[in-house]
């Protein structure tokens, strides 16, 4: 299924029924009095966070979306029924901006959340709702008000507690897949991965939620390669796991983690600041060892939080998931 995290809709509640001018008239009553009821009101239109959906696919196909008008009004004091309000599901963290403005409206994070994104026209008075002392048969009825129409900008940024980055063809997708049940695509060239993947890390009696993002090139946070198209997905992460190739020169090694710290600070100054610890993959390749532990003196980064890992062959898989864990300090924003 295609990865969709980008949408424009437009939503329309409901117009108010029409109130109705009525009279009462029956058989010995020849002068009844105002019997028109009220319309219903319109319904209205609202996006809600469903569990079930994790990319905004759905929007690629139907862009508009139509709430219905309430009833109108009848004589013998029949008011309209209300119609129903329209209810649009939209994935976990999705966020909801005016198209014509750019304000962001809601953050849709938690199942359940509901956003009132168009309210719908309240229904109009009949005639019967105008009597009064010195108006004992009013004809007059009001039309129902109109629904509103708002052009909706959706932007997803999946909620994931860790993101593993790294440069294309660094091994995340191979991790991934060897920690969780998540099965990306993965093959020997770059850019493998075309979109954010997820997947489910059981450690312990905690279950920790990793994205795997596609690979970053240096400019990324000017659209180059995938580009920030796929950054803004870090930007929910509780910590980072930046993800080295060890098969290459140490200096090389440790240019892949410049570059990639460098393109997550310029895209959002703090993104560096995260929780963060080193995964030198492929540690089942010659040399690979020697290769990491001097990439990491070169980076001057503490020992205790960088790691040795194959997700080939699944060497060094237990000790990076105590390191995965520790990354957990705080709720999602």
């Amino acid at each position: 299924m295609p990865f969709v995290d980008e949408a424009t809709i437009t939503v329309r509640s409901g117009d108010g029924g029409r109130g109705c001018l009525s009279f009462r008239r029956e058989k010995y009553v020849p002068r009844g009095g105002p019997d028109g009821g009220n319309g219903g009101n319109g319904g209205g239109v609202l996006l809600k966070v469903s569990p079930h959906l994790s990319t905004l696919l759905d929007f690629r196909y139907r862009k508009i979306f139509k709430a219905a008008r309430g009833q109108h009004g009848k004589g013998k004091n029949m008011h309209g029924r209300n119609a129903p309000d329209l209810i649009i599901p939209v994935p976990p963290g999705t966020i909801v901006r005016d198209d014509e403005t750019g304000e962001v409206i809601a953050d849709l994070i938690r199942p359940g959340e509901t956003l009132l994104a168009a309210t719908g026209g309240r229904g109009g008075r009949g005639n019967a709702s105008f009597v009064s002392a010195t108006r004992q048969a009013p004809e007059r009825a009001d039309p129902g008000a109109p629904g509103e129409a708002r052009r909706l900008r959706l932007t997803l940024k999946l909620i994931a507690n860790i993101g593993l980055v790294g440069l294309p063809n660094a091994g995340k997708s191979t991790l991934l897949s060897r920690i969780s049940r998540a099965r990306p695509r993965i093959a020997d060239y770059p850019f493998t991965t075309l979109s954010p993947v997820l997947g489910v890390v059981s450690h312990g009696d905690e279950e920790i939620v990793v994205a795997d993002l596609p690979g970053l090139i240096e400019g990324a946070h000017r659209g180059a390669g995938l580009g920030h198209r796929f950054l803004k997905h870090i930007e929910r992460t509780e910590g980072l796991v930046y993800v080295l190739d060890a098969s290459h020169p140490p200096e090389k090694v440790a240019e892949a983690y410049r570059t990639v710290r460098g393109e997550l600070s310029k895209f959002r100054p703090e993104l560096p600041d995260r929780p963060t610890i080193l995964a030198f993959s492929k540690m089942d390749l010659p040399g690979a060892r020697e290769s990491a532990e001097s990439a990491r003196a070169l980076l001057n980064f503490p020992a205790g939080k960088a790691y040795y890992i194959s997700a080939a062959t699944g060497l060094g898989i237990p000790a990076f998931l105590d390191g995965l864990a520790s990354l957990r300090r705080r709720p999602l924003r």
